[in-house]
């Protein structure tokens, strides 16, 4: 636990640097391109994974990275990682693209197949989230001292629920009477557990599809805050675990010991 702290301040300082390249880009014409899976690029996606993946290897020179600007590794490869980082430069493109401030960058490390240390940067509110297990959860604006946060315990009435600004979909509009009364807000990239994490917010089903470097980093500050992130099924989000990059449905709550699964009835 004490080696992970440790290297807290040094991945903090790297992902502001990402962000300062990102804000360089937004501030400017950019072009947008796309993918494979018709997902957009741009000029900050590539910036930012440079300066995470140089900075990261200069760190840690043992562990391997695996980012979504470079994550055509085989899984016979990664399978035999024990530890290694995982990061999505720019998480929320489309929020970028359209410029609504709603993204971030994801840094996390994974350690048998669970997110030990996370750090979610927020460029345009110069807003940096941390979680390390064992060690709790911050929150530190621009250059003020970081601050520990904890989710609220217990979920208050009406619900606070955060949903996804660009992904809205038809599932999470059939399961959402059954919480009622609640307010729901949309919000783009992965801010949305980060506000479950310093207690704003209080629950996110993910119901849409979301790959594992959009979610570790964030889910490692949920837990660091006493929240939880779990498969529908009640199961923990892992990380390398399968060949598919692709994460299963997911809730990710901020009071741990209320039954979600049971209030949505997805075990029925």
């Amino acid at each position: 636990m004490g080696d992970d702290s440790r290297l807290l301040a040094d991945v903090v300082a790297l992902a502001r640097r990402a962000g300062e390249a990102i804000l360089g880009v937004y501030g400017q014409q950019f072009e947008v391109t796309s993918k494979a899976d018709q997902s957009p690029l741009t000029l900050a996606d590539t910036k930012s994974h440079d300066i995470i993946v140089q900075g990261l290897r200069a760190l840690t020179p043992d562990l391997p990275v695996l980012s979504e600007e470079a994550s055509d590794i085989p899984y016979s490869e990664r399978r035999q990682w024990r530890r290694y980082w995982l990061v999505d430069p720019l998480d929320g493109t489309k929020e970028f693209v359209s410029r609504n401030g709603e993204f971030t960058v994801n840094i996390a490390l994974i350690d048998a197949h669970d997110p030990v240390l996370g750090v979610v940067h927020v460029p345009v509110r110069d807003t940096t989230y941390t979680g390390v297990r064992g060690a709790g959860a911050t929150r530190q604006i621009a250059r003020e001292a970081p601050s520990s946060i904890r989710t609220t315990v217990p979920a208050p009435v009406p619900l606070r629920i955060v949903g996804s600004r660009s992904h809205r979909d038809a599932v999470l509009d059939r399961y959402l009477p059954r919480l009622e009364p609640y307010q729901l807000v949309a919000v783009g990239s992965s801010i949305k557990f980060c506000l479950v994490a310093e207690g704003s917010a209080d629950f996110y089903p993910r119901f849409g599809p979301t790959s594992e470097w959009d979610t570790a980093a964030a889910q490692a500050v949920v837990e660091a805050a006493g929240g939880r992130v779990l498969q529908t099924d009640g199961q923990p989000l892992r990380y390398n675990a399968k060949a598919e990059i692709l994460n299963p449905h997911f809730l990710v709550s901020g009071d741990p010991k209320r039954d979600w699964i049971a209030d949505l009835s997805l075990s029925d």
